[in-house]
């Protein structure tokens, strides 16, 4: 485990990786601010997908590569922490009454300021074991945080000061129940609007104002309603829309009308449509708890939107969403494993033994960094012919569910009760001896 005997490693990031950060952002449509790249800013990173600039993970995991920066103690909270130019956003529950935002110093883990305000739940008593605490990753557009309360509530801070600028309580504006497993599902910014799953349905909200300006895809809400799946822009079909995966349907959004263009049942034990949905060219990548693994095609059909499944597979995932490298999928899945899904075909071309029940993953073009919720860390190079473990190393004792995030040379993550800097060197050549589990 890491332990704070290690010093700051002292490596600056490489010119080439921010301009590469800027091209990632301007391709996917997503705004960079200004001269300046946002940094990890909202759920998965930049273009939303776990995907980073070719070169920009740890060549290794030894102590040599890897080393704490810094660490703080917090409050419980399953939200991943968003990463900015100088500043780290996390969030938690304080004393099982009051969920807290707070502003760190980005070099130094030192707080700048802090924000709360009351909002607690206890989940079923089936999900007592993850605890009642904030969920959702906030948003960051550069100059206002979003952040999704666990009573079905957004807040809008200014992210330099703390400063509340408004606070939407669905259930008193919409009249809707309270979710039963908490407001989960991570807000989109794109443009001047906020996009969430929360109030029963699909929201789109004026991102100045907090003005809710259409509502789609209801539902009864309560314990069946609570979305877990957060949304993502994508141009399928040649046209732009939302896809969204409620805990029955996938979904097209029109993001200007809200009309529903496509949606397909995808079946779910209780409903648990977790992992956020892949897009890759005009098709849909999406795997269900209890369900099955599906590959959906979009096309146009005299003037409307069609869709068709390519193939489906016995393969189920559970919270862990995929990541998409050179059309093969790489998932974490319901039985622990992790797979490899070839999307031309469904073929899984290998399939691991078991490891911890979650995983986060960050990629590059060949390599995939992941967090097990059991505080380790795994750096696995990109090979849908082979399991290749290039290193693991314990980081924490603590639980690990949040999202990890990367902007630079640095990997930011939070414990279940702290948060984690830690410090790499992306150039040092892999020395770690190779493991293959594949079974």
């Amino acid at each position: 485990m890491l332990n704070a005997r290690f010093v700051p490693a002292n490596v600056q990031v490489m010119k080439v990786a921010f301009l590469l950060g800027i091209c990632a952002l301007t391709a996917s449509g997503l705004p960079a601010a200004g001269p300046e790249n946002l940094g990890w800013f909202q759920w998965r990173g930049p273009t939303r997908d776990a995907k980073l600039a070719t070169g920009m993970l740890p060549q290794d995991l030894t102590d040599r590569s890897l080393r704490l920066d810094w660490k703080v103690e917090l409050g419980p909270s399953y939200s991943g922490p968003i990463v900015t130019r100088d500043r780290i956003f996390v969030t938690e529950t304080v004393d099982e009454e009051y969920e807290v935002v707070r502003a760190l110093d980005r070099s130094t883990g030192k707080q700048l300021w802090s924000t709360r305000w009351s909002g607690s739940l206890s989940v079923p008593f089936f999900a007592s074991s993850n605890g009642s605490w904030i969920r959702a990753t906030p948003a960051y557009d550069g100059q206002y945080l979003y952040v999704a309360g666990i009573r079905d509530r957004l807040v809008c801070l200014d992210a330099e000061t703390g400063a509340e600028v408004w606070n939407v309580d669905f259930m008193s504006q919409l009249r809707s129940p309270l979710p039963r497993f908490g407001f989960v599902s991570s807000p989109l910014v794109w443009g001047d609007h906020v996009y969430v799953q929360a109030g029963s349905g699909f929201v789109k909200m004026d991102k100045r104002s907090g003005r809710i300006v259409w509502r789609t895809l209801r539902d009864k809400g309560g314990m069946y309603g609570s979305a877990f799946s957060s949304p993502v822009m994508a141009d399928l079909g040649g046209k732009r829309q939302l896809v969204v995966q409620t805990r029955s349907l996938l979904a097209g959004i029109d993001p200007e009308q809200g009309s529903v263009l496509w949606s397909r049942e995808i079946a779910a034990f209780r409903g648990m449509n977790i992992l956020t949905p892949a897009v890759v060219g005009d098709t849909v990548f999406t795997s269900a708890y209890g369900g099955r693994s599906h590959l959906f095609r979009l096309q146009e059909r005299r003037g409307a939107l069609g869709i068709e499944e390519v193939w489906e597979s016995k393969v189920q995932a559970y919270m862990s969403s995929p990541v998409v490298i050179d059309g093969y999928a790489y998932l974490h899945l319901r039985n622990q494993r992790f797979t490899c899904i070839d999307l031309k075909t469904g073929r899984t071309t290998f399939t691991t033994r078991p490891f911890g029940k979650y995983w986060s993953m960050v990629a590059t073009a060949d390599r995939i960094l992941a967090l097990d919720e059991r505080g380790e860390l795994l750096l696995i190079r990109a090979n849908p012919e082979k399991f290749e473990l290039l290193g693991r190393r314990k980081i924490s004792n603590d639980e690990t569910w949040a999202h990890l995030a990367i902007h630079g040379d640095q990997i930011v993550v939070r414990e279940l009760n702290g948060l984690l800097s830690l410090r790499f060197q992306p150039n040092v050549p892999v020395k770690a001896t190779l493991e293959d589990a594949a079974e």
